[in-house]
């Protein structure tokens, strides 16, 4: 063979071979978005369900060894009975709100504050656990009731707050201007975070609701709120307010 000779072109693959791997690959990728899809349906319900499961178990398991053994069907039953206690234990908190909503009992329940505010330890705990659910179950209350943006950890950086109530006391007293309490609470847990004092002037109150501000805090802004301002927005308003205004 001379120089000037090329050797001859190779011949083109079958269509069968050239639309093998395009098919292969449109089969994987149906695959995983069936996976995807099937993960997004039931892990929701599932870890749902899982939740709520721990927490019934939880209660069934203090409430039933209260139970006296005789009146504990799970004794005459051969299987347990789940959410039993949790019934037991929603039934018992009824009957005690309704007995302490007359006279007799809110005499008790004085006695038994006074009795626990005598003891050094005790009423410490008693105390600030007690104004707690007082502030938080209040119908009237405003706690964790608001949303708002505080500028933090510095000036520019916007994070989501809470806001708990307005300051009082000696806090409210040292500070030139008039502060608000701010809950700011961590990702992705929310049960911990911050308590900030901060100027009324300096918060941003949101339109959203409590649970939509906890989403997007769990999620760690992955679940955002749609915008509830449709017709704000329309006629031109921002939609931002400040606390007070």
């Amino acid at each position: 063979m001379t120089e000037d000779q090329t050797s001859p072109a190779e011949p083109p693959a079958p269509p069968a071979e050239r639309s093998r791997e395009p098919f292969h690959l449109g089969l994987l990728a149906r695959l995983r978005a069936y996976f995807l899809a099937g993960v997004l349906v039931t892990a929701p319900v599932a870890i749902t369900f899982y939740i709520v499961w721990l927490i019934v178990s939880f209660i069934d398991a203090r409430v039933s060894g209260l139970i006296p053994e005789r009146y504990n069907p799970e004794t005459y039953l051969p299987f347990g009975i789940p959410g039993l206690g949790l019934v037991i234990a929603i039934v018992a908190l009824i009957l005690i709100g309704a007995a302490t909503a007359g006279y007799l009992g809110r005499v008790i329940v004085r006695i038994n504050d006074a009795a626990l505010a005598r003891m050094p330890v005790v009423r410490s705990i008693y105390g600030a656990t007690k104004q707690i659910f007082e502030t938080v179950l209040a119908h009237k209350s405003t706690a964790f009731r608001q949303v708002c943006l505080v500028e933090y950890p510095r000036r520019g950086i916007w994070s989501i707050g809470f806001i708990t109530g307005k300051t009082v006391g000696e806090v409210q007293e040292r500070t030139a201007e008039e502060v608000l309490n701010v809950f700011l609470p961590t990702t992705p847990n929310p049960t911990s975070g911050f308590l900030l004092f901060v100027p009324r002037r300096d918060i941003i109150l949101l339109e959203m609701s409590i649970e939509d501000g906890i989403k997007m805090v769990i999620s760690g802004g992955i679940v955002t709120p749609p915008d509830s301002r449709p017709e704000r927005l329309a006629h031109g308003q921002s939609g931002l307010k400040v606390a007070g205004q």
